[in-house]
């Protein structure tokens, strides 16, 4: 299992690769699971969203993840840490993004407790933070579920959005 970086009882969370494209254009394709992002992406930007996924993985060691089923191989979603900067700061984020068809079997959930135990046991990270559109509740839920809490409310990309933070110990 070539660059696995997580898994757990049902999951496996490997690093992406531009062969990752059509998986990943049936999160960016869907306006339902788009609904909270600016907008869906067609191949040309989820091509540039690869490649910055690589530059992470060059630059902080972390990005986003490819999410598979342990079992079978089937593509899930997406789900890392990645740099968010707020107020000046730079943060690492718990983020996910997951087909629509495998809303609801608790995997955004599996996979982000993954990434925060990665955050907080390798990347050796003091604090991780989500931040989530005031109107995403199912991804506020996948949040609080796995131990973080909301700090404050912030305008950024020119929508209202809650940072969620969970700090290591």
């Amino acid at each position: 299992m070539n660059g696995v970086v997580a898994t757990t009882q049902r999951l496996s969370l490997r690093r992406m690769t531009y062969g990752d494209r059509a998986n990943l254009l049936q999160i960016f394709s869907d306006p339902v699971a788009m609904q909270y992002y600016p907008s869906t992406m067609n191949e040309e930007e989820t091509m540039r969203w690869i490649r910055r996924t690589l530059a992470n993985y060059d630059t902080y060691g972390v990005g986003f993840w490819v999410v598979e089923d342990k079992a079978t191989g089937r593509f899930l979603g997406q789900c890392g840490i990645i740099p968010q900067d707020l107020d000046g700061t730079r943060h690492m984020e718990i983020a996910y993004l997951f087909v629509r068809r495998e809303w609801g079997h608790g995997y955004a959930t599996e996979a982000a407790s993954a990434c925060k135990q990665y955050g907080f046991d390798t990347m050796g990270y003091a604090k991780l933070i989500s931040l989530i559109d005031v109107r995403n509740a199912p991804s506020m839920r996948v949040a609080e579920r796995i131990g973080m809490r909301v700090e404050k409310i912030i305008i950024k990309w020119a929508k209202e959005v809650r940072v969620y933070a969970i700090s290591a110990g």
